[in-house]
């Protein structure tokens, strides 16, 4: 499968013809939407640009009268808002992908001596990373939820650029969406960008949202 890479500033009502023809791929069939999360507010800008762009869902103004004028119709148009919202939300998921990096083994001279990372560090490291792990995709969850928006959380191991890569290929997303941190291309080329490796390896359509500027 080839990758389709598209761009995104992320803005609100942007008409780019990059947008729409995501949109019109995302629309071919049930959406999955893999969301790649991580410390950097990028990451939940661009979770916020497909919450915002590719699902949305507001009660028609219609049901609010209709709530207003009687008891009954009330009742109705809350029946009537309710069916809506279960056909909205069988529309599609959106899985959230969280990587934590492997912290290694180092031994290194500091002075006359040598320090070595013991199990005990190893272990303290390790529960600080499950701690913050568990921090970011409670609050991705609750962004999703406060949007009626069904949501799959997965936190992996790994390279994290790999992982989301390997990811993707084992579940088959409609679409793989990544912030940008919009770095120069100079510092991609020596610091490496999980969004650069994606769009060349990832098995599915890419959309890379790019910071507000």
């Amino acid at each position: 499968m080839e990758t389709t890479t598209y761009t995104s500033e992320g803005e609100v009502g942007e008409g780019s013809k990059q947008q729409e023809k995501a949109m019109v791929e995302v629309e071919k069939k049930q959406m999955k939407v893999t969301v790649a999360i991580d410390e950097s507010d990028e990451s939940f800008h661009a979770l916020k640009w497909v919450l915002d762009h590719l699902f949305f869902f507001l009660p028609s103004s219609s049901s609010s009268s209709s709530s207003s004028s009687s008891s009954s119709s009330s009742s109705g148009a809350g029946v009537a808002a309710e069916s809506e919202l279960i056909q909205y939300q069988e529309r599609g998921t959106v899985i959230l992908v969280h990587v934590q990096q492997p912290f290694h083994y180092y031994i290194f001279p500091a002075g006359p001596a040598v320090i070595k990372t013991t199990p005990l560090v190893l272990d303290s490291v390790r529960k600080a990373q499950e701690e913050n792990s568990a921090v970011l995709m409670t609050r991705a969850l609750k962004l999703c939820k406060e949007r009626q928006v069904r949501a799959e959380a997965m936190i992996l191991d790994g390279e994290p650029k790999e992982m989301i890569c390997e990811t993707v290929e084992h579940i088959d997303p409609t679409l793989l969406v990544v912030g940008s941190r919009g770095r120069s291309k100079t510092k991609r080329a020596f610091l490496g960008s999980v969004s650069d490796y994606c769009a060349h390896h990832a098995k599915c359509p890419i959309l890379i949202v790019k910071p507000k500027k």
